[in-house]
């Protein structure tokens, strides 16, 4: 697991270490979202109460909710949670079945964890953005087929499959914008001062202007597009890229939908993490602490 190889790292705060780590994070991004955009939307998935066998279950969630617990459930006997980059969709989960690794305490206690808000997006907005093409297709086939109407769209009944590669993206985006506690750590230890007083205050504003880094932002989306346009073309038999395949109409991924997954959801919210973090960076701490960190 790669978290448990960079906890243990000399310098798991290194700013550039922590850029390695969110770099390839993009990589398995984009290609979970591919995977993800061969099924068809399949919104039943996705609402609370729509199985019949998991009702009798006596299971109230989702059927992505039910995949969720029961792959987290495993996860947590296996230790997962018990690294300090992860954090699971799933509440009241088993203890381990083997004994935690030692980590190092990096992080500053706090219980941020923002998987219900990316579990919300990625539902109401990505997914149904990703599958647009498979969704239509599907559409066409059923019409074929003299299936019309509101029955023709949306459902292929993959939902098993589906589920399975949503967790995947989830558990991906989760790691990915938890991550931002780190980055707040990092410049919190190299200049404590600069913080101190908009925490104090609180002043999220200021907060935020002290950990946006525009120039960088501006390079990620920039990157991201160019790597989502190469992994979303077709390839001939012998191995070469077909050139601007992804710009026919059968791209693998919507790549301006992986762009905007960025810039409207990812980095926003890494950046509520960023800040909620700073803001409970000081809990507990005596006022002689907090003068001694400025020192």
């Amino acid at each position: 697991m790669l978290s448990q190889n960079f906890m243990l790292e000399k310098d798991p705060l290194s700013l550039e270490r922590i850029r390695q780590i969110l770099v390839r994070l993009e990589d398995t991004i984009i290609f979970d979202l591919i995977e993800r955009a061969q099924f068809a939307h399949n919104p039943r998935i996705y609402i609370r109460g729509s199985f019949d066998e998991l009702r009798d279950m006596e299971f109230d969630g989702s059927w992505l909710e039910w995949f969720l617990k029961e792959i987290e459930t495993f996860h947590s006997r296996a230790r997962r949670y018990t690294s300090p980059d992860e954090y699971p969709f799933t509440s009241n989960l088993p203890v381990p079945v083997l004994l935690p690794l030692a980590f190092p305490k990096i992080l500053y206690p706090n219980t941020i964890n923002a998987n219900p808000s990316i579990l919300s997006f990625y539902t109401r907005s990505i997914v149904p953005r990703i599958t647009r093409r498979a969704t239509l297709a599907l559409a066409a086939i059923k019409r074929s087929n003299g299936i019309i109407g509101d029955e023709e769209y949306e459902d292929d009944g993959n939902y098993g499959s589906a589920a399975t590669i949503d967790v995947e993206v989830l558990q991906a985006i989760s790691k990915r914008v938890h991550y931002g506690k780190f980055v707040s750590e990092s410049k919190f230890i190299a200049n404590p001062a600069a913080f101190i007083p908009h925490i104090l205050t609180p002043n999220r504003t200021a907060l935020e202007a002290l950990i946006t880094k525009p120039e960088v932002e501006r390079k990620l989306l920039q990157r991201l597009r160019k790597k989502a346009a190469i992994y979303a073309q077709e390839f001939s038999a012998d191995g070469d890229a077909i050139v601007n395949s992804h710009l026919n109409g059968s791209a693998k991924i919507d790549v301006d939908g992986v762009v905007e997954l960025y810039e409207s959801y990812i980095i926003p919210l890494t950046k509520e993490v960023e800040v909620d973090y700073l803001l409970h960076r000081l809990d507990g701490l005596s006022q002689e602490e907090i003068d001694a960190l400025t020192a």
